[in-house]
């Protein structure tokens, strides 16, 4: 994992030259035709566990990940 000291770790990056691949594709401008083969794939799906507990209508809910009486 490398550090970026100005914003922190990068995952995965464990060479220079990752970080500067990563960097060069900001630049990188796809097509509407391209964008929609790469998302083509992507199977939306419902939230599980944790995460599936997230919601507007559970707030108000006692979670597994709540922080209890704890001030943060």
């Amino acid at each position: 994992m490398a550090v970026d000291e100005s914003h922190g770790p990068v995952v995965g990056a464990t060479k220079p030259h990752h970080i500067e691949g990563a960097a060069k594709a900001a630049d990188l401008e796809l097509s509407a035709e391209e964008c929609a083969y790469l998302e083509e794939p992507y199977v939306p799906h419902p939230l599980a566990g944790v995460m599936a507990q997230n919601r507007p209508a559970n707030a108000k809910e006692k979670h597994v990940w709540s922080t209890g009486d704890q001030k943060i």
